[in-house]
């Protein structure tokens, strides 16, 4: 097959080179002509995804992966067009932008040829595969959906850092608009993916069709959401622990013990492409769901509550240095989407403290570009917010930040006996020292 793949970013990128993996001729489409070039020299222009490097330098030179920016090089002709261009959503609102994707959807209209499979794979509110992706295809290419060209829904599931193992491992998902279209896309995932066993599914792992294009949409939408509404109960039970003087991840344990409980872990914040925007997502669309909508905020309050409760401990932060150690909103991933860092920030700065930040996969450089001032290990502050969970945080100590007065862990990875001397304070122990 012929397979263009639109958006070559953290998720695009893999998807293109596990397709050219599984022997078909593989066109990456990006607007940006710097990733472009770095893909088509071979070279995985992010780091962090487990074996894109080595799959690149293979593909590439072989002819069977390339990337361009002209739509007209990769649409026409191609068997499979698959879209993964981000959806973005409005801070005020929570009403969802479709800017870059509109744009998206209206350059590959124009370039379609008839015969071609158009399978969306960002996530995106029920009905939006029919209502707005049909009739804007249809209208630009002159072509009808169902007859000339068919049109899927199939949501990636998959967690950057680790693409081509969660490829495997999870069933990939089909909704389509007719039951053509629905064959079309299970034939076409069935021949570019593998999938290992998983003897704890209801039935056998591999491309399941969900009826419906809204089905699927829902899908996704639903298993991102529960993850968010999960987080903000541990939220609510660490907020209460605090006050109770209880270790929630004891509480925690105990009840995850037996099968009926799966409470997840509470944090300073929920970050990411995903969870802090797929619920809103969903809102979009069911305004109604006042549980979606409580958790949602509740997570959202997490970093001011954290930083308050420091302020209060120290007796307010007013002239102090604070030390925010992660930009990325999750370890050992290059990211900044929704990072806690960014409010975190401002509430230590609205307190009036010095902030410096640090992450071991950001550079000076990179972190001023954000507007923050780099810390460097052995550099004197009064507070440390541990905001992401990198591997190095757990091995930090008071003589990585000499004067510290106060350590609150929001992601519970420091290791209390590297800090004995120094309160150490964690999300739902914060009584605990």
């Amino acid at each position: 097959m012929r397979i263009a793949v639109i958006a070559m970013g953290k998720i695009g990128l893999p998807l293109a080179v596990q397709f050219a993996s599984a022997g078909h001729e593989v066109i990456g489409v990006d607007v940006d002509a710097t990733t472009v070039a770095t893909i088509n020299a071979g070279r995985e222009p992010f780091p962090g995804e487990a074996h894109l490097a080595e799959r690149l330098a293979e593909l590439v030179p072989s002819g069977r992966l390339r990337a361009t920016t002209d739509y007209g090089a990769a649409v026409p002709e191609a068997d499979v067009v698959v879209v993964v261009v981000p959806l973005f959503v409005d801070d005020e609102t929570w009403e969802p932008d479709f800017g870059w994707m509109d744009a998206a959807t209206a350059s590959l209209a124009t370039h379609l040829s008839p015969g071609t499979l158009v399978s969306y794979e960002t996530t995106l509110p029920v009905g939006t595969t029919r209502h707005r992706w049909r009739p804007r295809i249809e209208e630009l290419s002159g072509l009808r959906e169902g007859r000339d060209f068919h049109l899927v829904f199939s949501p990636e599931r998959v967690l950057t850092g680790r693409v081509f193992s969660d490829l495997r491992r999870y069933p990939k998902l089909v909704g389509g608009l007719s039951e053509e279209g629905a064959r079309r896309a299970v034939a076409f995932y069935s021949a570019v993916l593998d999938f290992d066993e998983r003897p704890d599914l209801p039935r056998p792992n591999g491309v399941w069709d969900m009826g419906s294009a809204e089905a699927a949409e829902m899908a996704k939408l639903a298993e991102t959401t529960y993850r968010d509404v999960n987080i903000g109960l541990a939220n609510q039970f660490a907020v209460f622990a605090d006050r109770a003087g209880i270790d929630v991840q004891r509480v925690i344990d105990a009840c995850n013990s037996q099968p009926y409980s799966h409470i997840h872990r509470p944090g300073i914040a929920v970050g990411g492409h995903c969870i802090p925007v797929y619920p809103r997502l969903y809102l979009s669309v069911d305004p109604d769901a006042s549980i979606v909508r409580t958790a949602r905020s509740f997570n959202a309050s997490m970093p001011a509550y954290v930083v308050g409760r420091a302020a209060g401990l120290l007796g307010g932060l007013d002239g102090l240095r604070a030390v925010v150690l992660g930009a990325s909103y999750r370890g050992g991933v290059k990211e900044t989407a929704f990072s806690g860092v960014f409010p975190v920030v401002a509430e230590l700065r609205n307190r009036g403290a010095t902030v410096a930040v640090h992450d071991p996969m950001y550079s000076d450089e990179e972190l001023r570009t954000f507007g923050w001032e780099p810390f460097h290990y052995g550099e004197p502050a009064d507070l440390v917010i541990v905001q992401a969970d990198h591997d190095e945080y757990s091995a930090l100590g008071p003589d990585h930040v000499p004067g510290v007065r106060l350590v609150v862990d929001g992601r519970r990875i420091t290791e209390r006996s590297l800090w004995r001397g120094t309160p150490l304070l964690r999300i739902g122990d914060l009584q605990s020292s």
